[in-house]
């Protein structure tokens, strides 16, 4: 009897102390529950880094802020449940500055998506920290070519242009009406350069040659004798492989010394956005060549969506503004079907989902991180033609994504397999 009552007690001890560790063990399911709905009523905060101020200020800056927001605004405010937050920063232009904004973005605020990112030093820099730190990093305001050739990562998406599509649209209507002989007026840096070695790719593989080129450093105020050394070299056409207020100025001085005048050489401008137009005014861009990749005007869906913005912002929007926009919105989309914040389960539905909306038709991300869309040729009405404030450009032909932008077959990205 001693027995049975000794295994009896020791059973019911047994199982108390099952049931109490059940308990615990339920407690403990229970607390971190709750600290998992505690952490997903957290804000989903997106940082938009660009240049606020400086030199390419009009191109993204504040209206790139007011795009991701619009956008924001647009899908709902919230995300799996959980508030959108947008907050935004003055990167300076310098790589060093961006880089530490977007580092402390990340680790002290959980940014989850680094948006805009002008200036191509600061764009590669931040996209390699968000692949280190596994965030996903859309540029739309720099364009150098790299970044979706040998400098790509898994967690980058280049999204409205890069400086491929622009010297390749640009040159190749150029040489087609003629235009041979090539002098390119290039900013001293990592976009001017790749600009201008894109732009003598499609020159010379069209038949045209690229007789001078002549650096000038970033923010120059005085463009005179380098544009005499262009003048002097005998080309038939100077191409400005540099943006913002460097084209501003330039187109300027061409002016005020007549070039391109007298029909011997036309200024081309290989990166001209439409509040460089605005500030150029007609009188001096009239007749200007680009390449665009969004432009205000051109159907029903583009007017609509840019009247809101200016209704917002003062001005109707460039490419890139228009590009922050999209892209923000094809981003929240793949996070509400991937049902994750998670980086590369949202890059890959990024991939899968077909861009359709104002900006694109029928887009495409690829494995490179290139966002493949349309691309415009146009031409700088004179000013008798302009029929408003904002009516600047005749599009003279749209280049399909595919002959736009480098092919996969061409790519140096380590993630393509060839």
């Amino acid at each position: 009897m001693k027995n049975i009552y000794r295994r009896t007690v020791m059973k019911q001890l047994a199982m108390g102390a099952f049931y109490a560790g059940l308990g615990i063990a339920s407690l403990g399911v229970g607390s971190a529950s709750a600290q998992q709905k505690a952490a997903d009523t957290s804000p989903v905060r997106i940082g938009v880094l660009t240049d606020m101020s400086g030199l390419f200020a009009d191109i993204s800056g504040p209206g790139a802020v007011v795009a991701v927001k619009m956008a924001v605004d647009d899908f709902g405010g919230k995300v799996l449940g959980r508030p959108i937050e947008v907050i935004s920063a003055d990167h300076q232009n310098k790589a060093d500055v961006g880089v530490a904004v977007a580092r402390e973005w990340i680790d002290e605020k959980k940014v989850v998506m680094l948006a805009d990112l002008m200036n191509s030093a600061v764009a590669l820099g931040v996209m390699e920290l968000a692949k280190a730190k596994d965030r996903i990093a859309i540029v739309n305001g720099a364009s150098t070519s790299v970044i979706t050739n040998e400098k790509c990562t898994p967690n980058s998406i280049h999204y409205t242009w890069d400086t491929y599509a622009l010297a390749r649209g640009t040159a190749n209507a150029v040489v087609r009406r003629g235009k041979k002989k090539w002098a390119i007026l290039e900013a001293d840096y990592a976009y001017g350069h790749q600009l201008a070695n894109d732009s003598r790719r499609f020159v010379e593989q069209v038949g045209g040659a690229v007789v001078s080129e002549i650096k000038h450093p970033i923010n120059t105020s005085d463009f005179s004798s380098f544009l005499l050394q262009a003048q002097s070299s005998g080309a038939d056409v100077i191409a400005l492989a540099n943006g913002g207020a460097d084209t501003i100025n330039s187109i300027k001085s061409a002016a005020e010394f007549g070039i391109g005048r007298d029909g011997k050489q036309q200024v081309v401008g290989l990166a001209i956005n439409l509040n460089d137009t605005k500030a150029l005014g007609l009188n001096s861009a009239q007749g200007l060549l680009l390449t665009e990749a969004f432009y205000w005007d051109r159907n029903d869906e583009t007017r609509a969506w840019s009247k809101r913005f200016m209704e917002k912002f003062g001005k109707m929007p460039t490419s890139t503004q228009a590009g922050d926009y999209s892209s923000t919105m094809h981003y929240l989309k793949a996070v509400a079907a991937a049902g994750t914040l998670d980086a590369q389960t949202v890059m890959a539905k990024m991939r899968e989902m077909p861009i359709n909306d104002f900006f694109a038709h029928d887009g495409h991300i690829r494995v490179d991180g290139r966002m493949v869309h349309d691309m415009y040729l146009a031409e700088v009405k004179k000013p008798s033609e302009s029929k408003g404030p904002w009516d600047f450009y005749n599009i003279l032909e749209t280049i399909p994504g595919d002959q736009a932008f480098r092919p996969l077959s061409e790519s140096a990205c380590p993630l393509v397999k060839k």
